[in-house]
């Protein structure tokens, strides 16, 4: 039986969005109409009217506050924010906060509102869903390293890696420790490309070829077992939701 290569937690379904504000009013500049290649051809413009460009502003400054006040304690990935159990009460009180950075600006403020709502699951270690949908994404980031390394395109490199080092934090430590190395690796190897490729001038081939990937090979063969999960333990299934009300108009979506 494989071991857990996850970490229990909860994901987090966040939504924000500005309601008021602003009027936006569509004006059509050419009718729907066909082409003569068969299709159809519309076009308009849409103009926007901001009722108080100060409060506006802030109201957008307020909602980036809110907003990193929850998500600082999770783990970005491409299926939503996921916390691991250790940081949960941070999670909570980071909760509190978002809603307390809205509701102070929402009690002064005369033509815009923040609002701020959250969704919270539990994730448990033996849920194999989870461990595959997890692995898959951190090894599609393991292979982008590996293949902008082999193209000596520092920016992939990077871009792959911040990606992995935010959902790293919900693997097992051992696996965590893995990815970990992989991506100091990845970002050795673009530190690299830059100074002796695109600032020095040497031969891509040349340096390419000279660039370590046994830590990401090796972290990449560690995401395979986390794919092949099995359950090893219960854990709770009940989770907390906070403000499911879904009933604002005219908001503007993060």
């Amino acid at each position: 039986m494989k071991t857990s290569t996850i970490k229990p937690g909860v994901l987090v379904s966040l939504k924000t969005s500005l309601s008021g504000g602003a009027q936006y009013k569509r004006v059509d500049l050419e009718p729907d109409h066909g082409t003569t290649s068969g299709g159809r051809l519309a076009r308009w413009e849409t103009v926007r009217e901001i009722m108080d460009a100060t409060e506006y502003d802030n109201a957008i400054a307020a909602r980036s506050l809110a907003r990193a006040a929850i998500i600082k304690h999770c783990c970005q990935s491409s299926f939503g924010l996921l916390c691991p159990n250790e940081n949960e009460v941070r999670l909570m009180e980071g909760i509190a906060d978002a809603q307390r950075i809205a509701a102070d600006f929402n009690a002064s403020s005369r033509t815009v509102s923040i609002e701020v709502y959250t969704l919270v699951g539990r994730v448990a270690s033996d849920d194999a869903e989870a461990a595959r949908a997890i692995g898959t994404e951190v090894r599609s980031l393991l292979e982008a390293m590996q293949d902008g390394i082999s193209k000596a395109d520092a920016e992939a490199v990077r871009e792959a890696a911040n990606k992995a080092r935010m959902i790293a934090g919900m693997l097992s430590d051992g696996v965590q420790s893995k990815v970990t190395d992989a991506i100091s690796e990845a970002r050795k190897a673009a530190r690299d490309i830059v100074k002796r490729i695109e600032k020095a001038g040497e031969s891509a081939a040349v340096v390419v070829a000279e660039c370590k990937m046994e830590a990401l090979n090796a972290a990449r063969f560690a995401v395979l077992d986390l794919e092949q999960s099995q359950p090893v333990e219960s854990m709770p299934v009940d989770g907390r939701a906070v403000d499911l009300d879904f009933t604002a108009t005219d908001a503007v979506q993060s």
